[in-house]
């Protein structure tokens, strides 16, 4: 399988073809609401709007897998990344990044881009990078601030 053949369901419980984001360049984060590094969000919105012309979309999906650090309904995950983060990137449902029920999405990632836990999820907030062919090229730690990934977004773009 290919990114592009996934699918995940959005905040909303629409479900959302991979295959719109052909041609960008993607990172996809596993997010939390109740996190120390949930200040994140307004790293990757700012990621996001500097390059969102230059074709970068950012992808959150919330994982309640760490910590219970993202409890809430998918009214009151939109809610808390509005009011505090303003964040205008697409967020999806939650869902579980490691174990037997993690996202496909998730699932192909760790297999193509392993990280010090191998084929596992060490923390929220685990970022993955996929080109604009759809190839998954970089993993970021969960402690890398969006900062930290501008000089790789921007040569790839």
């Amino acid at each position: 399988m290919e990114f592009y053949e996934f699918e995940a369901e959005r905040l909303d419980g629409t479900p959302e073809s991979m295959e719109k984001y052909k041609g960008k360049t993607i990172v996809v984060v596993n997010t939390a609401s109740k996190c120390g590094l949930t200040p994140q969000y307004k790293g990757l919105e700012a990621l996001y709007e500097k390059y969102k012309d230059q074709g970068l979309v950012v992808l959150g999906f919330p994982c309640n897998q760490f910590g219970n650090q993202e409890p809430g309904s998918a009214d009151d995950i939109e809610e808390f990344c509005q009011t505090n983060y303003g964040v205008s990137f697409p967020i999806f449902a939650k869902i579980d990044v490691n174990g037997s029920d993690a996202h496909p999405i998730f699932k192909y990632l760790k297999s193509e881009l392993s990280g010090l836990l191998g084929g596992k999820i060490k923390w929220n907030f685990t970022k993955f990078v996929i080109d604009k062919t759809g190839k998954p090229v970089k993993r970021f730690a969960p402690t890398t601030e969006p900062s930290g990934m501008d000089s790789y977004i921007e040569r790839i773009l």
